[in-house]
């Protein structure tokens, strides 16, 4: 939930609950005081009935003062009141209504009597409803003109923040395009977007030196790796080296032979993360795979592997370049990690791409096989396949799975995002 939205769900229930505990209290004070009055006026009625009963004669109300008196004969009196709410039929007007009483003794015309003096609350009730809903109903169209105007004075203040999180959001260090700066109304927004502007600007100073050294170095280095590679092979067709020099020599050049893939990947990497192959175009994915299979048919041959192939049309827009690196390494990591007499089984239709093999190992952490430079001990790789592997997809917005099936291990990529 947003914060703007929380805020006001918060202030509207609070506002809801108090009107209600506001008006509870009210009206419940408003009963109090009517009670009071009642009471009083029953008083000055009882009064009335032992001043106004005499001559054997006793006081009667008149009809429209909602009063009834009742009399009932006892053998003896005593002094005490009693107030109470009841429940009583109304002659005049027919029906019943609630009403407040009072219940007393005294002498009238020389006799004990009980009276039982009723006096009616409909009319005042009536009275207490106007007055809520005269003193509540402005109280309620008041609150309701806070709620709208807080509304809009936070939206108002809100909105430029809402604007900083999108420039954060759509802000891209591989792009030459800053981040943009946001006009805040408050102080403290203010200063938050001065200091994104600050550390946005640095992140990308540094980026750009970082992202040109990498290029640099893995550029530099490429020369020197191809003049020791140029000088070894050379080395190991002379006929004057002896055995020892000969397995030295041979060493040495699967060493540098690997430090170039590994210089190569990495430059490969650099270019994916700077998103610098962007050209696309429609590609046949059954043809080009079967322009791969027979690319290392010799591979698998020496290996005596078992190649399955169940290919359907399917054409994907994307990188060529890319998808073929991601090809390569594919086929590269199913030949790499098999054993003799393995086997291979590649699937394809139009939604997704299966890459499924035996290996040496069983299931392989599926968190952290994608990482770069993770590799097991028994891996004489580089430890960037799956990383470089992983980067393609992400920018071609693929899904990447990897699992462990019916004893093979199996990469699953899907084209639709």
């Amino acid at each position: 939930m947003k914060l703007f939205s929380k805020y006001n769900r918060i202030l509207i229930l609070i506002s809801f609950l108090g009107l209600i505990v506001i008006g509870t209290l009210f009206y419940q004070m408003l009963i109090f005081y009517l009670n009071r009055q009642l009471d009083h006026d029953l008083v000055e009625e009882a009064t009335e009935v032992k001043e106004y009963s005499t001559g054997g004669k006793f006081y009667s109300p008149h009809e429209f003062e909602d009063l009834i008196v009742q009399y009932h004969r006892i053998k003896s009196t005593r002094s005490y009141s009693i107030y109470g709410d009841t429940l009583f039929y109304n002659p005049v007007k027919r029906r019943n209504e609630h009403a407040r009483f009072l219940r007393a003794e005294m002498e009238l015309n020389g006799l004990p009597y009980q009276i039982l003096v009723i006096a009616s609350k409909m009319e005042k009730q009536e009275q207490i409803k106007n007055i809520c809903l005269i003193i509540l109903l402005p109280v309620c169209l008041l609150l309701i003109v806070v709620l709208l105007v807080n509304r809009l004075l936070l939206k108002k203040i809100w909105d430029p923040f809402g604007q900083l999180l999108q420039n954060i959001t759509d802000f891209n260090i591989n792009h030459e395009k800053p981040y943009k700066s946001v006009e805040m109304p408050v102080a403290e927004f203010r200063q938050l977007n001065q200091v994104l502007v600050d550390l946005s600007g640095k992140v990308k100073s540094d980026y750009e030196e970082i992202k040109l050294f990498t290029e640099n170095a893995s550029h530099e280095m490429m020369t020197p790796l191809a003049v020791i590679n140029s000088r070894l092979d050379n080395m190991l067709q002379s006929n004057n080296l002896d055995t020892r020099e000969g397995e030295i020599l041979a060493e040495l050049y699967r060493a540098t032979s690997k430090l170039t893939r590994l210089n190569q990947s990495l430059l490969l990497l650099v270019k994916i993360d700077h998103n610098l192959l962007q050209e696309q175009q429609e590609i046949d994915l059954r043809t080009l795979l079967k322009e791969k299979t027979l690319y290392f048919q010799e591979l698998v041959q020496q290996r005596n592997i078992t190649m399955e192939l169940n290919l359907s049309p399917a054409v994907i827009r994307a990188n060529r370049q890319l998808i073929e690196v991601l090809i390569n390494n594919l086929f590269s990591n199913a030949i790499r990690h098999n054993y003799e007499k393995g086997r291979i089984e590649v699937y394809l239709d139009a939604g997704q791409l299966v890459f499924a093999n035996t290996g040496h190992n069983q299931a392989l952490d599926a968190a952290k096989i994608f990482d770069r430079f993770y590799k097991d001990s028994t891996s004489d790789g580089t430890g960037l396949g799956l990383a470089i592997l992983k980067q393609i997809c992400a920018r071609q917005y693929y899904r990447l799975n990897y699992d462990y099936l019916n004893d093979l291990h199996t990469f699953t990529i899907t084209f639709k995002p």
